[in-house]
Parts: C-alpha cells; structure tokens; sequence
C-alpha cells in the first residue's frame, strides 16, 4: 500500500515537474506573464525537483524493507517447518518409551526378580549381535555386523566414529518412516529435488515411480532418499565426493555402503570428526537444521537422541570387541 500511495505520488510529482519544465522562453514572452510573476514558481519547481528525490528515495527504502521483511517471513516459515519434524520425532519417541515400559510392566507384574531377569536377558551375544538387523529407510535391513563393518570403514577413512555414524543412520531411516513413504511426483519440491531426482534415476538405470522417498509431512515437503535421507538436491552436490570413497560410480541414496559413506562425509563437514562428545551432538544437530539453526534449543531434543542412539551403539561395538 505504501508503494502503492508513493507511486502514485510520483506520477503527479513527474506530471507538474514536466509541465514547468517544457515552458520555452518565447512561450513566457508570449504567456502574457510577467517575468517576475513567471520566475516566482522557480521556487515551488525547484521544491517540486526536492520532492522528486525524496519519492525516488521513499521508493527505495519501502522496496527493501519490503524484501528485508520477506526473507524473514520465508526464514520463519521454514524453521517452523523443522520444528514440526522435530515435534514428529519427539512424539514417535514417547510412543516407543511408553510401549517398552508398559511391556516391561505387563511381564514382571511388579515382581522385581522377573523385572530384573527381563533386563538381563536383553543383554545379547556377540553372535547375537552380529546377526541381529540393523534397519534401513528405502532399503533392506542389513545385518548389524555389516552395518558396524561399514561404519568402520567410515571411521577410518574420515575419522567419524562408528557408533555415532550408525546413531545417525539409526535416527533418519526412523524419521523416514515415521513420515512414511511417498513418491516424487506428489511429495518433492518441483524443479528443486524433482529434477535431480529424475536424472539420479535416469543414471542408475532406476524407475524413478518404484524409488521410495518419505511422504511429504502436512509442514513442508518431503522426497529425502535412503538410509541418510538425503534430499537430491543435496545429494548430487556431493556425489563426486561418495563415488571417490565408495568406488560405484554414480552413487547410490538406496545403497546402504554409499549411504553409509554419503552421511560419513556430511557429518566430517559438520565438525564430527573432532571425536568430542560436544562436536558429535553439534554435527548430528547440523546434520538435521543446518548451521544456522543448530545451536536453537527447540533442536536439542535430536542432538540427545542421535548421541543416545550412538552411546546404545557403543556397548554394542564393545561386546563385538571384546571390551
């Protein structure tokens, strides 16, 4: 409205400016004016040129207020739209606790010995360990000691630390089911991720229709792809880098090895590869909300998760171990 009005404002500046302006000398001779009478609106004219400048400048500054107030609004929107995840996360994780504790209630039946004995015999194997699945988003489970094969290498190839490497895949293959599976036609971001997509496919010899990518959530978009849950705008920005590790040549999102190596690479770049337990969280929250929203409280919740994942992971890397 307010550019609205100045415009408008202008035009009727620029309308008066132009008529004293186009006055030629004969004209004033022959107006009937007096030469005093006609060089008394030099004044106003020159008060008109005044008022021309300052429209010009108002325009300006309304103009980039107007784009200063936008990014803030798009800023504001799309923080919103993590949180809503994180608010996914957080309730998908309540569910489970209360789950586990009313399965742990319903078998001791408050008998403490049985409780204990529960407990106990949750505590597996190593051969149990190595045979038990480790889950993947938009790919089959692998055994876990393929999973803690493949973390390994990551550590020893980019100093990320394994257990906090399968905490991260651990977290995003269950972000990506908690929002389900979609396709790219109705729940990626066109052209942004839709066109990269389509050329990842194309390259992989894949059906692009029969991809699993998470189901666009009712806050914001979805089409993130495997394991990491890379979007494919993000994942083409880093496929040289995957295909030099990994060997395969393009890269795999669906492959749980490229997948492994693709989040391995992130999180290097995120700062894990300091190994403090301070680096770790702030990387897997970097990893989720980016830099600039990481150090928000209303994150902290994934940063506890992720190292809770890779702290559960560690006892179990210790027993293959031997520690």
């Amino acid at each position: 409205e307010k550019l609205d009005k100045e415009k408008d404002s202008l035009s009727q500046i620029l309308r008066k400016s132009n008529e004293m302006d186009s006055f030629s000398l004969p004209e004033i001779i022959l107006s009937g004016q007096s030469f005093s009478e006609f060089f008394a609106d030099v004044t106003p004219f020159t008060r008109l040129k005044e008022e021309l400048q300052e429209s010009f400048a108002e325009i300006t500054d309304t103009r980039t207020a107007t784009e200063v107030a936008k990014t803030a609004l798009e800023d504001q929107r799309s923080e919103e739209m993590e949180l809503r995840k994180i608010q996914t996360l957080q309730k998908h994780k309540l569910d489970e606790e209360e789950k586990k504790k009313q399965d742990i209630l319903k078998a001791s039946k408050g008998e403490e010995s049985r409780y204990q004995k529960i407990l106990e015999q949750t505590q597996q194997s190593a051969t149990a360990i190595r045979a038990a699945l480790f889950n993947l988003q938009g790919t089959e489970a692998i055994p876990f000691d393929k999973a803690y094969q493949y973390a390994k290498e990551v550590e020893s190839r980019l100093g990320v630390r394994a257990a906090f490497l399968l905490g991260i895949i651990a977290e995003e293959s269950n972000l990506g089911k908690n929002v389900g599976t979609g396709n790219w036609r109705k729940d990626m971001k066109a052209p942004r991720d839709t066109e990269p997509f389509l050329d990842i496919t194309r390259r992989l010899g894949l059906d692009p229709d029969k991809m699993l990518v998470s189901k666009k959530p009712y806050y914001g978009w979805g089409g993130a792809m495997g394991p990491a849950q890379f979007i494919p705008s993000t994942w083409v920005l880093y496929e040289d880098r995957i295909a030099s590790l990994s060997g395969h040549n393009p890269p795999n999102p669906w492959n749980a090895y490229d997948s492994f190596i693709a989040a391995g690479i992130l999180l290097k770049d995120n700062g894990a590869g300091k190994g403090t337990r301070a680096a770790e969280r702030l990387a897997a929250l970097r990893y989720l909300a980016g830099w600039k929203n990481a150090t928000k409280v209303a994150y902290a919740f994934y940063g506890d998760e992720v190292m809770e994942l890779a702290d559960y992971y560690q006892q179990q890397i210790n027993i293959l171990e031997g520690k």
